[in-house]
């Protein structure tokens, strides 16, 4: 039995009992089910359930003499019909399932989706960034908290000013500690639409839309990223509050 068509056979959508079976009932003719067992190598338990499928698919038949059933492989033929109708039943399938589509999001519908991702390390950062960014534009607006620390500055400055271009997709504000103002980033980055206050930040927070990002950049830097409009909306109000009292 040549393993080509085995593989041939599991392409159309045959298991591979099922293939062995019927190239073994090609090459027998006419059989029984102690011929087939022995040149498929399907096992004798098994071997009934897979002839009944193949007949049910129309690719086996079988005759009674002496109260004995034979098997026999149906024409190759058969195994274009077989795929026709499969082809048959997966358009049907589909059809309803655009009614079921529908109906799904009609229930989803103004309900909230909430997850979270944690990212690690500069690449994983990068990668978090492009996705809070995703889909962003201009009438988007970006708001972040930002603590300046000496033990990141120097990697936090030359990670952002990499990644300048994605930020730029939305508008932005933000909120930094006073330190921030020495920092060479800053100080370049007109772009960026800061005020620097004394008071204490909740950390370094980035949010868009119904994305937030919590940043942590030592010991290991650590992204995670939180998709609920809820959360969203209580940062974004606590931003505003701040924004109002802080100095440009």
């Amino acid at each position: 039995m040549e393993n080509n068509e085995i593989y041939d056979l599991i392409r159309i959508g045959l298991t591979e009992g099922e293939s062995k079976v019927y190239l073994a009932l090609s090459e027998l003719g006419s059989s029984t089910v102690g011929p087939i067992v022995k040149n498929s190598g399907v096992a004798y338990s098994n071997v009934y359930m897979i002839l009944n499928r193949l007949i049910d698919k129309g690719i086996v038949g079988f005759i009674v003499k002496s109260k004995t059933k034979y098997f026999q492989a149906a024409p190759p033929s058969n195994l274009i019909k077989y795929l026709e109708n499969k082809e048959k039943s997966i358009l049907q399938q589909k059809e309803a399932l655009k009614g079921v589509i529908s109906k799904l999001e009609n229930l989803q519908k103004g309900k909230e989706c909430q997850e979270a991702e944690i990212f690690l390390g500069i690449n994983g950062l990068r990668t978090a960034y492009h996705k809070l960014l995703e889909g962003a534009t201009k009438k988007d607006e970006t708001l972040f908290f930002y603590i300046y620390q000496e033990e990141y500055a120097e990697q936090s400055n030359l990670f952002y000013n990499s990644i300048v271009e994605i930020t730029k997709k939305a508008k932005n504000r933000g909120i930094c500690n006073k330190r921030y103002e020495i920092s060479w980033f800053a100080k370049k980055s007109k772009f960026l639409n800061m005020k620097f206050v004394d008071i204490p930040i909740p950390g370094n927070i980035d949010i868009v839309r119904d994305k937030v990002m919590i940043v942590a950049w030592v010991p290991t830097i650590t992204a995670i990223l939180i998709n609920s409009k809820a959360i969203a909306n209580n940062f974004r109000d606590y931003f505003k509050m701040v924004w109002k009292i802080a100095k440009s």
